[in-house]
């Protein structure tokens, strides 16, 4: 009888822990899309791209912490000083620890440099202001309360970097 009654105790303790386990581990395998208040704390004041330093404009940023810790991290960029070549393309600082795909193209972890351009075109550089991939953009129409940038979730899967109304998808 006190062997049941143990057996019991065991069985209802690893049953209520499932019960507990099962939410907090959806919990933890989703990713979570950031807002400016998460990327502040995550990005520096001021970041390196074509042999100068530019403030960054931290309340115009967003990322998505994927659920196994990972990071992609987006910010504006103050690009006076720059040229208007440069200028024209760079946009916003942007960071992947992941490989992802971009507008269906393959782009390696890293730091780039990236902007929405004329022709309905998003151009991905290194910091060296090179070419590394351009992909065609989108724009959002119904797109509520549109910011310099911001990164939200797409519905057909994966994310969206924004730029006002025009966007490109993102996943990994």
């Amino acid at each position: 009888m006190h062997r049941n009654a143990i057996l019991k105790m065991v069985s209802a303790g690893m049953m209520a822990a499932a019960m507990t386990a099962a939410p907090l581990a959806a919990m933890a395998q989703s990713d979570t899309v950031l807002k400016p208040a998460d990327t502040q704390k995550l990005l520096p004041a001021s970041v390196f791209y074509r042999a100068q330093s530019a403030t960054t404009q931290l309340r115009n940023s967003g990322g998505v912490k994927f659920a196994d810790g990972y990071f992609v991290l987006a910010t504006m960029v103050n690009t006076s000083g720059y040229s208007t070549d440069v200028a024209s393309k760079y946009q916003a600082y942007f960071i992947t620890e992941v490989p992802i795909k971009i507008g269906g193209q393959s782009l390696v972890a890293g730091v780039y440099g990236v902007g929405f351009v004329a022709d309905n075109k998003f151009v991905v550089t290194d910091v060296g202001a090179h070419d590394v991939l351009t992909v065609t953009s989108g724009e959002d129409a119904g797109l509520k309360r549109p910011t310099p940038l911001q990164v939200a979730a797409d519905p057909a899967g994966g994310f969206r970097l924004y730029s006002g109304r025009r966007y490109v998808s993102f996943s990994r």
